[in-house]
């Protein structure tokens, strides 16, 4: 009994480590382009990212203009931030 219940904290404890690796993530990239609002689709780095209401702006490094480095975080499936970034961090 006692191995079945350190077997099933042990399994709960991975499932539980695997989900939240996989729950953020973030990429850098440059502002190819952006809607007019803040919300809608923009293009960071050759990919389409999703900003709504709900997404944190910040202009850290200067203004977002087509050419800024962005750095976009997500939450899940969701973008949590889009943040403009120092130019070395688009850098190839």
């Amino acid at each position: 009994m006692k191995q079945l219940r350190v077997i099933v904290f042990l399994t709960c404890t991975l499932l539980l480590t695997s989900a939240n690796s996989y729950a953020s993530e973030e990429f850098f990239g440059p502002l190819e382009s952006r809607p007019e609002g803040k919300t809608g689709t923009w293009v960071i780095g050759g990919r389409q990212v999703e900003v709504t209401d709900k997404t944190e702006i910040e202009e850290e490094f200067g203004p977002f203009v087509v050419g800024a480095c962005i750095e976009v975080e997500y939450e899940g499936k969701l973008v949590k931030k889009v943040t403009t970034e120092e130019k070395k961090h688009c850098r190839k």
